[in-house]
């Protein structure tokens, strides 16, 4: 990864200490060379993350099962379903298989949608999707779907905890926030404070804002400052909770849900988080430095929960639920479990990924599922 060393550290040198989320954001996405834009096979159990995809089709299925019966309850002659980040497409075929085997009725109503900015990851998912080609449309991004929106489901798995986070630290003795960013020392790439002219510090014990559009809110306010750890580290991505609420925005009926890592603002500020969330994997190994092997592996954060869900409630969307994995996938199997629910046999080998998807030393509690809804006649917020 030669050439993308050589990229950040060409920016680094004309600009100064950078922003680890704009590390982050060019180790995993710089065009040709980033961490997602090399490696089409990564998921699974020989790559560098398990997700729920890795486990086998059953996760796609459910999941078709559920949106089956949200359109039905729905008055809409035709839906969308819109998958953001949907790396190989594998996801996007479980879905689809399922619909056009155990409902073709409304498949026949269905448009599926994908929204990605990579076109060598569209290459890959249209190679997966090949059987589906007159079904599925391609978005570069949310401003090109087509009016009035999506009506139908807005629907994501592990793309916030993968999008650019910032880095911060607290100085006990000032009592203030400061940014970490990253420069370079002997060809290595090194952490440092951002100089203040780049940086702000905001001593507001209800909330740091960090940049004008996003805000890190604390629990406890004052009584949680005064007894952090000088170096206490966290995170905070602006890039998630814009990017919520511009899908929100774009979501003329439905619903909006990710499947995610992460927290609560009371959990991200516990002691053993002393050091944040985020963190480095190289074929399933947690690796020590987060600024090494650029481009070969992967970066990721936990979601701020409380930002994502007060993004999409400030759009106007209402909340359904925070949900485990496990709690809300094992609510849909409880219907498809019925007689006469249409879902199919529950095979044996339902039953083992079923367990490996809820099994809380599995994938059942380390995922969030965060589920927020637009009525039929609730008005839409337009962000600009």
């Amino acid at each position: 990864m030669n050439e993308l060393r050589d990229i950040l550290r060409r920016e680094i040198e004309t600009c100064g200490a950078i922003s680890f989320a704009r590390f982050m954001e060019l180790s995993l996405y710089c065009p040709g060379f980033g961490y997602y834009e090399r490696i089409a096979d990564t998921p699974g159990r020989q790559g560098d993350f398990y997700t729920s995809v890795s486990v086998g089709s059953l996760f796609g299925e459910l999941l078709a099962f559920q949106f089956a019966s949200w359109v039905e309850a729905a008055t809409w002659e035709e839906f969308q379903l819109l998958e953001a980040g949907a790396h190989d497409g594998r996801l996007a075929q479980d879905v689809l298989n399922w619909f056009a085997a155990r409902r073709p009725d409304l498949f026949d109503r269905l448009e599926f949608w994908i929204l990605e900015p990579s076109p060598g990851r569209q290459q890959w998912q249209k190679r997966t999707l090949d059987r589906f080609a007159a079904q599925v449309r391609w978005f570069d991004s949310l401003e090109m779907l087509p009016p009035p929106g999506v009506q139908g489901v807005i629907f994501a798995n592990e793309l916030l905890d993968a999008l650019p986070v910032h880095r911060l630290g607290w100085d006990a003795k000032t009592q203030s926030w400061f940014e970490w960013g990253v420069a370079v020392e002997d060809e290595n790439f090194v952490w440092t404070r951002m100089p203040a002219e780049t940086r702000s510090e905001v001593r507001n014990p209800k909330s740091l804002v960090f940049t004008p559009d996003s805000a890190l809110r604390f629990p406890h306010g004052e009584e949680l400052q005064a007894v952090l750890p000088d170096g206490f580290t966290t995170e905070v991505s602006p890039a998630a909770a814009q990017w919520w609420q511009r899908a929100a925005s774009f979501l003329r009926q439905g619903r909006l849900l990710t499947f995610d890592y992460g927290l609560t603002a009371e959990e991200f500020f516990s002691p053993e988080r002393a050091r944040g969330t985020l963190r480095a994997y190289h074929r399933h190994r947690l690796a020590d430095d987060l600024l090494a092997n650029v481009g070969q592996q992967d970066l990721t954060a936990h979601v701020h929960f409380t930002e994502v869900q007060a993004a999409g409630e400030s759009a106007g969307l209402k909340t359904e639920g925070l949900l485990s994995q496990a709690e809300f996938l094992t609510r849909i199997a409880e219907s498809a479990w019925k007689v006469k629910s249409g879902f199919g046999e529950w095979t044996s080998n339902r039953t083992r990924q079923f367990q490996t998807l809820t099994h809380p030393e599995h994938l059942g509690r380390r995922f969030k599922v965060l589920i927020q809804t637009r009525p039929e006649d609730s008005p839409r917020k337009h962000i600009l």
